[in-house]
């Protein structure tokens, strides 16, 4: 059997795992959302966490939620506060693009945590890797996912993966009740990265694209007609990400038709002789699974299977 790989399929670095009792600051780096706070607190508490709200969740500057400034200090005061143990985002929607140039990335680095986010928050992930290079989690927010009620397992997938549950050798299970397809098969040994398609392909051409040498690509969209998921994907190939990974894993693209976009699918990466695996549940779908971005992982596309090969929390 042939591994694709590459030796430049360099891990990123593990973060503090989320302790019992811990608190998890929320933020809100993109757009806005009413959320009630009390709902929120009491979530956490049941679960055995504290919660602090940032400013900028109950702001609001018409689509963002706050200014650049506010949001962008509700970034970094959540990383720099050592009570903070874990990061969530509110929502996603449209923002995060807007402050990468002015992230302090040094901080982040030197006050790495656990991240949570998707959608918009694609950018932030991306840019993480990139300049800070530590695991960040693709994964649930709180407003439509975790008070949203979404089925499981998308609470226990994300914390068990925050909690250090899930270690180097662990399968990412998926949900029997919605099947994988294989498109491509084969296996490949990569980083994890990515995200919201649309914003991967907008980040292009900027310092804050994806790095994708030796990757294991991960995408997803939603409200994107399958006619713009074709564009989307050539821009990608166009501009020479396609050639450089090692294999796929296909998210939620909702509102496609599932062989529809297989077929673009195979018709995409058929060529490039690299697994793809299609229909993995995160994104804007329910449930939404928790992925690592940044982190060494296994896709066997023919087994249908997703392997950790690195831990991506550190217990104390």
């Amino acid at each position: 059997m042939t591994i694709r790989s590459t030796d430049k399929a360099c891990a990123h670095t593990p973060v503090p795992a989320l302790p019992a009792n811990g608190v998890i600051g929320l933020i809100a780096p993109a757009g806005p959302a009413a959320l009630d706070a009390e709902k929120a607190v009491q979530w956490m508490q049941a679960r055995g966490y504290g919660l602090r709200i940032f400013p900028g969740v109950e702001d609001k500057d018409g689509y963002l939620a706050g200014s650049d400034e506010v949001r962008l200090n509700d970034l970094h005061a959540a990383f720099a506060d050592s009570r903070i143990d874990a990061i969530l985002c509110l929502r996603g929607g449209y923002g995060s693009p807007r402050i990468l140039d002015r992230i302090d990335f040094e901080l982040l680095r030197r006050n790495a945590k656990p991240f949570v986010g998707y959608s918009d928050i694609t950018a932030l992930h991306l840019a993480i890797s990139r300049y800070a290079g530590f695991v960040t989690f693709h994964g649930p927010m709180l407003n439509a996912d975790l008070l949203g009620d979404k089925q499981q397992p998308t609470e226990s997938s994300l914390l068990g993966m925050l909690r250090g549950e899930l270690t180097s050798g662990s399968v990412l299970r998926h949900p029997p009740a919605y099947p994988l397809t294989t498109i491509v098969p084969g296996v490949a040994r990569g980083r994890l990265l990515g995200g919201n398609l649309s914003l991967i392909a907008g980040t292009l051409g900027t310092p804050y694209g994806i790095d994708a040498e030796g990757v294991i690509l991960f995408i997803e969209d939603i409200n994107e007609p399958l006619y713009r998921i074709d564009r989307l994907l050539t821009h990608l190939r166009l501009a020479g990400v396609l050639s450089k990974l090692c294999g796929v894993l296909v998210g939620d693209v909702a509102g496609v038709d599932e062989q529809a976009l297989a077929g673009l699918l195979k018709q995409t990466f058929e060529p490039l002789w690299i697994p793809v695996l299609a229909g993995w549940r995160s994104g804007h779908c329910d449930p939404n699974l928790t992925l690592p971005m940044g982190a060494m992982v296994r896709l066997d596309a023919g087994a249908q299977e997703l392997v950790l090969e690195q831990d991506v929390v550190v217990r104390s």
